[in-house]
């Protein structure tokens, strides 16, 4: 059936009128927002009301005009989405004026209506204009209305890729503004979680420095309360750790070990004059049982400081034996605490140096051969292989020299324990001495009666060990532990 009718009438129906509209004005009505608008273009009247007729059931909105200068005016008017022109029309054809259509609106669907002796023409045009498809007049409806709605869904299809594509390339804009926003504030929060834990790393490195410093200012005042040689609780403890690293003990148990090294005799304190001032050999019964209650006492006063329970708990065992006839809880072997293992082979190696154990001192070789006489009964067989490796790698030191107080500089590092003659300690040994401590060390010998005996390095060693023992020779006969 074709659709060709001879009607010339130009009045347009309602429908139409309200498609002729401004897009401003279509806008402004739900249905116009989505229904596709159509363009028809013809010289001839009658084409135009024929067209309308057949695409009013179809629901588009359709509006018309009569030449191409026309259409290209409505084309910059109204949201068009499918242009449906005739090929012959004077003044413009139908070919360029779809060229210059496609030209200012290059996404609206374009469809050619020809003769057939058109045919050259609908070629140029379909080159030129980019047409969607040319159907020959006069045309079959059922034919055009096919080609509308496929043209139409593809213009459907065309625009809605590309609001998609645009929303995509927004999405990632502003996904890739997002993540360059949150890597530098990834980047400001780590660099501010590394200030902050390198600022608590050195508030703890100095808060153990000063602990360990006040412990040792303890020990001090241990000694001049109990009579013991300057530096004798350092050496105990700078000996058993010594020991414990080399049993391959973790850093707080050698740590725990130090501190216990120091404060082993605190409870000391409480005993009298007399017992403190007689060598161990030469107590009574009474008073040795009196002397043994010291661990006990220590750990009564060490418990409180959370800091010192493990200190505390190896004072106390400090006296067991590996065989078991210790004091004062006669535990055996392994299960002996290994700081109060080590300690006391620590302890009595450097008491029977001090002549506390026996009252004529001995050598340290006397003193390392009666130790290692109570292997298995006094002490651990396997501390005691610990601690002769350990004499052994003493003599392996860094030069000294001794310097006055004049001479003492800023950066110095001390190569021992830095003593008032009385036994009081001002500075530890491995300390690097600073120029208000300079002044202060001058300031302290001005009121002694002699002149500070000051150790320092020759030069900065790269491993801080401890003092090479004194050499001396070896006893026709050594001493046995009671």
């Amino acid at each position: 059936m074709l659709a060709y009718e001879d009607d010339t009438t130009q009045t347009a129906p309602p429908d139409a009128e309200a498609a002729l509209q401004p897009a401003s004005a279509l806008a402004g009505t739900a249905t116009t927002a989505t229904t596709p608008l159509i363009l028809l273009v013809d010289d001839e009247p009658g084409v135009l009301a024929s067209l309308r007729r057949l695409l009013r059931p179809t629901g588009y909105r359709v509006i018309t005009a009569e030449g191409g200068a026309a259409a290209l005016d409505m084309l910059g008017v109204y949201p068009v989405d499918l242009i449906i022109s005739d090929m012959r029309m004077p003044g413009m054809s139908g070919a360029e004026f779809l060229a210059r259509a496609r030209e200012q609106h290059p996404d609206v669907m374009r469809i050619l209506l020809t003769g057939y002796s058109e045919i050259d023409s609908a070629v140029k045009a379909i080159n030129e204009g980019g047409v969607y498809r040319y159907l020959n007049k006069p045309w079959d409806d059922q034919d055009l209305l096919l080609t509308v709605r496929h043209a139409i869904e593809q213009r459907t299809l065309a625009r809605e890729a590309k609001r998609l594509t645009e929303l995509t390339q927004q999405q990632n804009e502003t996904l890739q503004r997002m993540n360059a926003g949150l890597e530098t504030q990834v980047q400001s929060r780590t660099e501010e979680i590394r200030q902050t834990v390198m600022f608590l790393e050195g508030a703890q490195r100095d808060l153990k420095i000063n602990f360990t410093n006040m412990v040792q200012v303890c020990a001090s005042m241990i000694e001049m309360r109990c009579g013991a040689m300057a530096r004798q609780s350092l050496r105990v403890a700078d000996l058993a750790r010594r020991i414990a690293i080399e049993c391959g003990l973790t850093g707080l148990q050698v740590q725990d070990i130090f501190h216990a090294g120091l404060l082993h005799g605190i409870g000391k304190l409480s005993l009298p004059d007399a017992l403190l001032s007689t060598s161990l050999d030469r107590l009574s019964a009474e008073q040795v049982q009196q002397f043994y209650q010291h661990p006990l006492r220590a750990q009564m006063v060490l418990t409180p400081v959370r800091q010192l329970e493990h200190v505390a708990l190896i004072i106390r065992h400090q006296y067991e034996r590996f065989n078991g006839r210790g004091t004062p809880d006669r535990l055996t072997g392994t299960s002996i605490p290994i700081g109060a293992r080590v300690l006391a082979v620590a302890r009595d190696f450097e008491g029977l140096l001090a002549g506390e154990i026996v009252k004529e001192r001995v050598t340290a070789d006397q003193a390392m051969e009666m130790i290692k006489a109570q292997s298995g009964l006094r002490y651990d067989p396997d501390v005691i292989v610990r601690f002769v490796a350990v004499l052994k790698q003493q003599g392996e030191v860094m030069a000294v020299r001794q310097v006055s107080s004049a001479e003492l500089r800023e950066g110095m590092r001390l190569a021992d324990d830095l003593l008032t003659r009385r036994g009081v300690l001002l500075i530890t040994r491995d300390s690097t001495v600073s120029a208000h401590q300079v002044l202060q060390i001058r300031r302290f010998e001005a009121h002694e009666d002699v002149p500070f005996a000051i150790l320092v390095y020759a030069q900065a060693p790269e491993v801080a060990e401890a003092p090479a023992a004194p050499d001396t020779p070896d006893a026709a006969e050594a001493p046995k532990l009671a």
